[in-house]
């Protein structure tokens, strides 16, 4: 690999390769570098898996721009993509008319956003698109454009598309440094060094340290914990919208959801913490999910759970996103503060910064640029007499793997064998699913381990769930004889 490029990107999230993707549109070089094993492995793999309408930023923000720009090029993204993309609509439930006031302020501050075709519902209205509302409902804010989206599938897209459009990706490298030189930027990693025009940070909860080693203008990023617990698919229907509580200043609260899938998501909690990487899930935050769901939605079916994940969210002091060349330091480029709305923005936030990069460094578009970028096949998903001759062309497409979410051997090869493919059993399980059902892993997880282990050619006990020193097997019972 050459060691130098026109632009460098720190971070394989949602909005690091949404960056990617659109900078592959230039005539550049590109290298997206990331600390660990695979792309959407920080903030961007454990979120509510929205895309949300737009009410609730304040007017004028970047925050704002983006989720209402975000929310607009979602649906020709993932047809592009080939990503499962679903508006459901959003509810903002109030259960005391004394918070009336508050219903009615989101709604004035939409209206400002341009959110389009909201409408205040009386709680009857409210009660007859969802059953299982609180008996407590005054009324509640429509808003139709709000969905639901696969957050894996998005981000794993996104970067695969930039590949297959000239970006570069390093993984399990860590940035120690970052110098400036007489022409732009020199990346120190833990595996070598890297010359660049320019740098753009979408380091998650650890952009503020990387701006803080360029500029004098300082940031701070709090990493939020929030607690989710996920349903069985035997509930699908159970809420047909998306049910928010009315927001506080530490987020949007315990929403109520389907997925894109058909589970039904409670959560998340909103806990501050000092780990920016790790983000353990507590019995305290799992007890506050239930508790915080029961307020909207009565009869939730908590014995349907099947389990439970936390994740990280960078809230930086001010509260907003900041997209912008870090004052003092041309060309390098900070994306810092990515929280929520963030997985409805990045579309907005690539675009946004792509232009403002290609300016900065007078990129001109490349002649040719392929934006569609074809999903794991998925038997399945086609008609009786498609899937009977992908069987009969490839065997392995006929053989079941996961039966919770009937995943066939085909896509778990599939998914190792794309670009950027899969390297551990997250990342199996981010590409199709092989583990996400009610066992949670507990049949599928050894046959997978042993696919990835042929595919990749190293022995079981150097497969890991997610990279890094997460083996699985850490020996034998006995020696093969």
């Amino acid at each position: 690999m050459d060691n130098s490029f026109d632009v460098i990107i720190i971070g394989a999230g949602v909005t690091g390769c949404a960056i990617a993707r659109e900078l592959s549109r230039y005539d550049c070089s590109v290298l997206v570098i990331e600390k660990d094993e695979d792309v959407c492995c920080g903030t961007s793999k454990a979120n509510s898996g929205l895309v949300h309408a737009g009410y609730d930023a304040k007017p004028g923000s970047l925050k704002a721009k983006m989720n209402i720009r975000g929310n607009e090029l979602m649906t020709a993204l993932c047809e592009e993509l080939y990503i499962p993309f679903k508006r459901i609509g959003s509810l903002v439930v109030c259960t005391d008319e004394a918070n009336r006031a508050g219903i009615e302020d989101l709604y004035a501050r939409g209206i400002t956003n341009e959110v389009p075709d909201m409408r205040i519902l009386e709680a009857d209205e409210v009660r007859e698109i969802e059953p299982n509302i609180s008996d407590d409902v005054v009324c509640a804010l429509y808003a139709p454009t709000a969905g639901v989206i696969c957050p894996f599938r998005l981000n794993i897209a996104l970067g695969e598309c930039a590949e297959q459009n000239g970006v570069e990706f390093m993984f399990d490298t860590k940035v120690t440094d970052i110098r400036r030189t007489a022409n732009g930027w020199s990346v120190v990693t833990d595996k070598d060094t890297f010359i660049t025009r320019a740098v753009v940070n979408a380091a998650g909860c650890h952009a503020d340290e990387l701006h803080n080693l360029v500029s004098d203008k300082k940031y701070h990023i709090t990493a939020r914990r929030g607690d989710y617990m996920l349903l069985d698919r035997s509930l699908d229907g159970f809420v047909k919208h998306i049910i928010f509580p009315q927001p506080t200043k530490m987020g949007k609260g315990i929403l109520v959801t389907p997925t894109v899938h058909g589970n039904t998501l409670i959560g998340p909690t909103a806990v501050d913490t000092d780990d920016k990487d790790e983000a353990p899930v507590t019995a305290d935050g799992l007890v506050k999910v239930q508790e915080g769901a029961a307020k909207n939605v009565k009869g939730l079916p908590i014995k349907q759970v099947i389990t439970g994940f936390s994740g990280l969210r960078a809230h930086e002091d001010g509260g907003e996103f900041i997209l912008e060349e870090a004052e003092g330091c041309p060309g390098f480029f900070d994306c810092v503060g990515i929280e929520s709305p963030g997985l409805t923005g990045c579309p907005a936030v690539g675009e946004y910064m792509a232009e403002m990069i290609s300016g900065k460094l007078s990129l001109k578009l490349k002649d040719t640029w392929n934006g569609i970028c074809k999903d794991v096949v998925r038997p399945f998903e086609l008609s009786s007499e498609d899937r009977e001759k992908l069987i009969k062309e490839n065997p392995e497409f006929g053989r079941i793997i996961c039966r919770c979410e009937t995943i066939t051997e085909g896509e778990i090869i599939d998914s190792i064998r794309r670009p950027l493919g899969a390297r551990s059993l997250d990342g199996v399980k981010r590409r199709t699913r092989a583990g996400m059902g009610r066992c949670q892993g507990g049949f599928c997880s050894p046959r997978v381990m042993e696919i990835l282990s042929r595919e990749l050619g190293l022995p079981l006990d150097e497969i890991t769930k997610s990279g890094g020193d997460s083996k699985i097997v850490i020996g034998r019972t006995k020696d093969e004889g």
